[in-house]
């Protein structure tokens, strides 16, 4: 009986190492290294409040504001002008109070995908925020993310990012989730930190603050649009020895989520082994920065 259990687990064992090269040559083969910055001719200019056509900045330009606010927009037609009735709302409140504040909010809306990548290279403020669009975070809470990053102070080359988290939610949340969704929960924060980043409890809160020089290094070498993206943002910031806050935020679940339980699971499942892979075989390279053709 031992000697057919040696074998079977032999066998085992070579099934697994067979699977795992399999599944890293798909990885690397259908890998394409250079992140697709591609801009198109209408998307280089916007109409200013004149109407005119304006030439969209650079996030190589030197900044102009001091805060970019990033949202990307899928299919919000409901949920976006609640979280822009209180982000403006914020942000007139405190230009007033301090004049000397200016900022920016770039909406981005491109059919199916996450172009958030597109949105931070056209803004000019010298810290960008990305919010989602369904204001489940409150926005004032920016002003803890600007904390979190002043006080990572000195940053190295002017580096630095503070992520909203709700990982302090995260006994509440459970309470109100079923078992199944529980189990997927702890699957990919699992598959997070035993592939692509330690140390951050949340990495998929979609408010986080980054300085201008951090998002030109981070997003610059982004390859995943989708779910995981996040992950994949923070995995390049850890490279580069980024430093990263984690601050506790308020957090509201907001009906309307495009995140289907399983299925979008399944693929940030397969994003998260594929980024993991992809950057192991050299697939992906981690460069300096460049600039969008």
């Amino acid at each position: 009986m031992a000697p057919l259990l040696l074998q079977l687990a032999v066998l085992c064992v070579a099934l697994a190492a067979a699977a795992l090269l399999l599944i890293s040559m798909v990885a690397f083969i259908t890998a394409t290294n250079v992140p697709l910055l591609h801009q198109h001719e209408e998307e280089k200019f916007f109409l200013n409040a004149k109407g005119q056509k304006e030439t969209l900045p650079s996030i190589w330009d030197s900044p102009t504001k001091q805060l970019s606010v990033v949202v990307p927009s899928y299919n919000e037609e409901k949920r976006l002008p609640v979280m822009m009735d209180e982000a403006l709302g914020y942000l007139e409140k405190r230009q007033k109070q301090d004049p000397s504040f200016t900022y920016e909010v770039i909406v981005v809306d491109d059919g199916s995908k996450d172009q958030t990548s597109k949105g931070v290279f056209s803004s000019r403020g010298k810290k960008i925020l990305m919010a989602d669009a369904d204001g489940a975070t409150k926005f004032p809470d920016v002003e803890k993310l600007e904390k979190g990053l002043n006080d990572l102070q000195p940053w190295p080359d002017q580096m630095a990012i503070a992520c909203g988290s709700r990982a302090h939610l995260e006994k509440e949340s459970i309470a109100q989730r079923s078992y199944f969704r529980t189990l997927l929960m702890y699957g990919f924060h699992f598959l997070v930190w035993f592939l692509c980043v330690k140390g951050i409890r949340d990495t998929q809160c979609g408010f986080k603050l980054l300085t201008r020089e951090a998002a030109s290094r981070t997003f610059s070498s982004l390859h995943i649009e989708r779910w995981a993206f996040d992950v994949e943002l923070l995995y390049i910031a850890q490279f580069f020895k980024i430093p990263i806050a984690e601050i506790a935020v308020n957090w509201t679940e907001i009906e309307g989520s495009k995140l289907v339980p399983f299925w979008s699971w399944l693929q940030m499942g397969k994003d998260l082994l594929f980024i993991r892979l992809r950057y192991l075989t050299g697939a992906w390279r981690l460069e300096q920065t460049r600039k969008v053709n």
